[in-house]
């Protein structure tokens, strides 16, 4: 975990992209304080809070979470004085977050379901015991415009992207973004409720902004080029899928065919799957909230990372 400051009193805690949950924060030192996503398990979250008081004087006041996933929000109870900051769509998302559940999920490295027990080995290195959400209370609609301390924080929802929640911060006078999960910087993005069409405006959004440093929710600090290339990458995703979904593929064998070029190096290929699916149920007409089977995914992920280790 690595602590870096981006501008004065603007800082990024950012954790190396290890695949699952490796996530980024954000410190805005000034006004009383704002962080930006507090992490998925207690251990990461109290790391954080040992890195950010480095620099702080107090505990910051507030927390804004950028979308409602785990990794992103889990850690929020250790800020028990802070406001919370969130869209209205994520905190009605975080209630049905179960921690419990992930735990349970974690402790299957010894199934014999090959696909459930690589997924448990990922999750090992979170712990989910303990932990009690704590969704926002200050709800954003479109915009909530904050003043801290001289420092203008713009608040802004370009979901449904990466989820229906999304909200970026934007410091426009120090040329910052922070992205939350609208942005992968170099590892695969997974897609939960949204859309090809809405991640790709909200990329254009972020790019429109004209920022000097993009803080992603997941991999290493950017500027524009970062959306730039992600939005490159869903393009061609949607492009491949669309020629293999009229073939009368399936989406494992669609993600299969496809050639992933320059983006085989990002961290975890197989993730591919998650945008296939994305983009098969969107040319079916299914709602872009329409529930998915994310276990299944995972497994059909099991097989691809195994199908590219034999290429």
């Amino acid at each position: 975990m690595q602590l870096q400051e981006i501008a004065k009193d603007v800082y990024a805690c950012l954790q190396p992209d290890r695949g699952l949950g490796w996530s980024n924060s954000g410190l805005i030192n000034r006004g009383g304080g704002l962080v930006v996503d507090t992490f998925w398990d207690l251990r990461s979250a109290r790391e954080l809070i040992e890195n950010y008081s480095r620099v702080w004087r107090e505990p910051a006041r507030r927390v804004f979470n950028t979308h409602h996933n785990g990794d992103h929000c889990y850690g929020n109870q250790l800020f028990p004085q802070a406001e919370i900051i969130g869209h209205r769509l994520c905190a009605a998302a975080m209630t049905r977050e179960n921690p419990r559940a992930m735990q349970m999920l974690r402790g299957m490295v010894n199934s014999d379901d090959p696909a459930m027990a690589a997924l448990a080995r990922a999750l090992s290195v979170w712990d989910f015991e303990g932990i009690e959400l704590k969704p926002p209370t200050t709800l954003i609609e479109d915009r909530l415009e904050l003043d801290l301390d001289g420092v203008a924080v713009n608040l802004i929802h370009v979901g449904p992207a990466h989820t229906a929640g999304d909200v970026i911060a934007h410091l426009p006078e120090q040329r910052i973004v922070f992205a939350g999960d609208v942005l992968f910087r170099l590892c695969t993005p997974i897609g939960w409720d949204g859309t090809f069409d809405g991640w790709i405006e909200a990329l254009d959004r972020i790019v429109a902004l004209d920022p000097e440093v993009v803080v992603p929710g997941h991999g290493p600090l950017c500027g524009a080029e970062g959306p730039r290339e992600m939005k490159a990458y869903l393009v061609y995703v949607r492009e491949e899928s669309r020629r293999h979904f009229d073939a009368g593929l399936t989406t494992l064998e669609a993600a299969k065919k496809i050639d992933l070029g320059p983006y085989a190096s990002w961290t975890e290929p197989e993730r591919i799957l998650f945008s296939v699916e994305r983009a098969y149920r969107e040319f079916r007409g299914e709602p872009f909230d329409a529930p998915i089977d994310a276990v299944a995914i995972f497994r059909g992920m099991h097989e691809l990372r195994s199908h590219h280790q034999r290429r």
